[in-house]
């Protein structure tokens, strides 16, 4: 199964491409998509909604998994990080890609075993669990894969069990 996790955000979204076969993770491919300040909003939508599209059509995921979107005390960014997800939301259901959400929260507790765990030892155990050479970084790249790796745990134990829609 090929997996897509994805970190919204207006400026930055960060993308982690991983492949789960027997019971093992492969990283495929990561990186992040950037939009200029200069830009208007729109403009900078469409740049992330093109961008979401090419990495869809270039490595064609079975399923995706975005970081759930939180308010917290800046509504603005909360604002700005919605319509971006939106648009990256739209880009998954035109090619078919069931999208699934997670946490901050279960993304640490899946890639650490602690739900308080530091950006610093998230990126270390994403460097371990796909043999990366190196932390990934920015941060938003790796919470992207650690949204991936969350993900492929979260689906192996629904296959195992049988249940329905997990998110």
């Amino acid at each position: 199964m090929r997996i897509l996790g994805i970190d919204p955000g207006l400026a930055l979204v960060g993308y982690g491409v991983i492949e789960v076969r027997d019971g093992r993770l492969r990283p495929v491919q990561f990186g992040k998509l950037e939009t200029s300040k200069e830009l208007s909003v729109p403009s900078r939508l469409e740049k992330i909604y093109r961008g979401m599209k090419e990495i869809l059509q270039e490595y064609k995921p079975d399923e995706a998994a975005v970081e759930k979107l939180y308010f917290n005390t800046n509504t603005t960014t909360a604002i700005a990080v919605a319509e971006a997800r939106g648009v990256i939301l739209l880009a998954s259901e035109e090619d078919h890609i069931p999208v699934y959400e997670y946490t901050p929260l279960q993304v640490k507790q899946t890639v650490v075993g602690y739900g308080q765990a530091e950006k610093r030892q998230v990126q270390m155990m994403i460097r371990v669990l796909l043999g990366l050479k190196e932390d990934p970084k920015p941060d938003d790249v790796a919470d992207a894969l650690g949204i991936a790796i969350t993900h492929a745990h979260f689906s192996r134990w629904k296959r195992k069990e049988g249940n329905g829609d997990f998110v």
